[in-house]
């Protein structure tokens, strides 16, 4: 007879488990993008602007682009559309006048805030139920596997 132990998750299990958080986190986002009128570019575009800011990393076009794999003209038509939206600004960067930098807008944050503080709310509250020692190791997982989707993701793109 096997001794079948639930408390340990097989990694195949444990895929399945992250999966289903990308869904939920897909689905959470595609709400907040429904409600406001939103494409999902523009929701990733935000999300990439706020991560750029929160690592004081000047935002441009050209790097956005790269973070959302789009050429050009769409990125033009993205921020266009942002900023028509009152969601992000456009800004000479002072060190080169010729370098555009995209902030986004305090009442984009103000917005976002208003739909995802909840989320991060309770996001915080699970995180503070472990020990360092195990937020450590899922800081580490996280990190891990993130860099396993990117290394598959451009192993995937198509040559140009």
């Amino acid at each position: 007879m096997t001794d079948t132990n639930k408390s340990t998750t097989s990694g195949h299990e444990m895929v399945h488990l992250l999966r289903a958080l990308v869904v939920q986190l897909d689905l959470f986002g595609a709400n907040f993008a429904a409600q406001h009128q939103l494409h999902s570019t523009d929701v990733r575009a935000l999300i990439s602007l706020l991560d750029a800011e929160r690592a004081g990393q000047p935002a441009t076009p050209g790097w956005l682009g790269q973070q959302l794999g789009l050429n050009s003209a769409s990125v033009t038509a993205l921020i266009d559309r942002m900023e028509q939206r009152g969601l992000v600004v456009r800004e000479r960067d002072m060190s080169d006048r010729r370098r555009v930098i995209i902030d986004v807008t305090d009442s984009a944050k103000d917005l976002g805030w208003s739909f995802f503080g909840p989320l991060i709310g309770q996001a915080t509250d699970v995180l503070e139920s472990f020990s360092p020692t195990q937020l450590t190791t899922i800081g580490e997982f996280l990190t891990k596997m993130s860099a396993a989707v990117e290394v598959t993701r451009e192993s995937q793109a198509p040559a140009d």
